[in-house]
């Protein structure tokens, strides 16, 4: 079975995922952007979620994890928690 390895910052706006993303893109490391801002537990540990299968998370998530390609920051991604930065970091089928 497909499984992945990713890190994610959630936040409230799409605007403040746009922002985000733009500061990764100009150097910030995304682990100090999820410590500094994620609402998510993960957060704590550089946005990291471990290891998961596909229908573990969400589906918009799953839709991003398993199909985008590795270290590369993709997002703004809406789901009912609110807007994620997504960085898939291993995947094996």
């Amino acid at each position: 079975m497909a499984k992945a390895s990713a890190r994610h910052i959630l936040v409230d706006t799409e605007e403040q995922c746009n922002t985000l993303k733009q500061q990764i893109a100009d150097g910030t490391a995304f682990a100090d952007l999820a410590k500094q801002h994620s609402s998510c537990p993960s957060g704590a540990s550089g946005g990291e979620l471990g290891e998961f299968s596909p229908g573990m998370m969400v589906k918009e998530f799953d839709e991003v994890v398993f199909s985008a390609p590795l270290n590369e920051v993709q997002g703004p991604v809406k789901t009912q928690f609110g807007y994620h930065l997504l960085e898939v970091t291993s995947r094996s089928d």
